[in-house]
């Protein structure tokens, strides 16, 4: 891969960090959050590793964000 695609996929991971960062609501944080773990799919699969962005992808993008959703419904949290 080109240097210029590395350099992309590294400015996109740190962005979206800085969004779950800067985000304060719990719900939109989930949602952010599901974002940069698709961000750091793209990241791995650029790095050549499928396996680990499989394992992102299922685990970050959809299982964590789940699980938060469905902790703050259970507690009531706004």
């Amino acid at each position: 891969m080109s240097a210029a695609v590395l350099l992309v996929a590294l400015a996109l991971v740190a962005v979206a960090g800085f969004a779950v960062v800067a985000t304060h609501d719990p719900k939109r944080q989930a949602s952010t959050l599901t974002v940069f773990s698709l961000c750091l799919t793209v990241l791995f699969v650029v790095f050549q590793a499928p396996d680990v962005a499989l394992s992102e992808l299922a685990v970050g993008a959809a299982i964590v964000p789940l699980l938060v959703l469905l902790t703050l419904r259970k507690t009531g949290k706004r």
